[in-house]
């Protein structure tokens, strides 16, 4: 029988934005209509495979930062496919105890993230939508592994840029703050529009499964708002707390602005 992640969904017609995302980072999770897709991105955005490195390393830093704080358990939304340096990786190299709940809404990234977490018993997925915020946050497998009275890293990194303007983003992100206890984290990356080609690549979006919205700095803080942001503040996601200096001088090759924020 073939393993279940090669199950393909049943609508291959359209580019897959986990999987062109999957694709960008050299992973081999994906089809022909995502390669084509992200190939046809590349020439009008070059850095697309650069925005999803930048992203994939601040990921890593905001984790490590959160263990530190004393966070013992994860929320990912839209967290695609498995690769190298997930959060439970991360969070589990420095503190076992941490437990990571991923959320995708694409098949195949969470039939692939069942067979890496089958034996990890602090770890698994949950196929759902991160504008369902009320049933996400009560599906068993949530409330099984995580406990919603303590603090929790919540995780929303090159998500909320799909999620239109009609969908209110911000009112979405309203709805997860009010259900965190105090203590709790959200850490969020957004497109924004400061490198050459990054909205044509946006445009391209609209005909795959979800469009893509680019923001402005001042609305990426809008969607922080009820947390009160750790330093330091809304920066390009290269300059979110980097380990390196030279990683910090990268700036708006981000084309993503980076924030992260604790509710009080």
């Amino acid at each position: 029988m073939d393993e279940p992640w090669l199950r393909p969904p049943s609508d291959l017609s359209k580019p897959s934005v986990g999987r062109v995302y999957d694709y960008l980072l050299g992973g081999s999770s994906n089809f022909s209509v995502d390669r084509e897709f992200a190939r046809a991105v590349r020439q009008v955005f070059p850095g697309a495979s650069e925005f999803a490195r930048i992203n994939r390393l601040l990921l890593q830093r905001v984790v490590r930062y959160l263990v530190d704080r004393g966070i013992r358990q994860f929320l990912d939304l839209g967290s695609g496919f498995p690769t190298v340096g997930s959060v439970h990786e991360v969070a589990q190299r420095t503190a076992p105890e941490c437990r990571v709940v991923y959320v995708d809404l694409e098949p195949i990234a969470v039939a692939q993230n069942e067979l890496v977490l089958e034996n990890n018993d602090h770890a698994t997925v949950v196929r759902g939508d991160l504008r369902r915020p009320e049933a996400l946050l009560t599906h068993p497998k949530v409330r099984g592994l995580l406990d919603t009275s303590e603090p929790i890293g919540l995780l929303m990194l090159a998500t909320l840029h799909f999620v239109g303007h009609d969908e209110s983003p911000a009112a979405l992100v309203e709805r997860y703050r009010t259900q965190l206890a105090p203590g709790s984290y959200l850490a969020v990356s957004h497109a924004t529009n400061t490198r050459c080609g990054i909205a044509s690549a946006a445009r391209m979006y609209r005909n795959a499964t979800y469009p893509a919205t680019l923001r402005t700095k001042s609305q990426i803080r809008e969607l922080l708002h009820g947390f009160d942001l750790v330093d330091p503040g809304v920066v390009f996601s290269a300059q979110w707390r980097p380990d390196l200096p030279e990683e910090a001088r990268q700036a708006e090759r981000s084309a993503a602005y980076a924030a992260v924020g604790r509710k009080p």
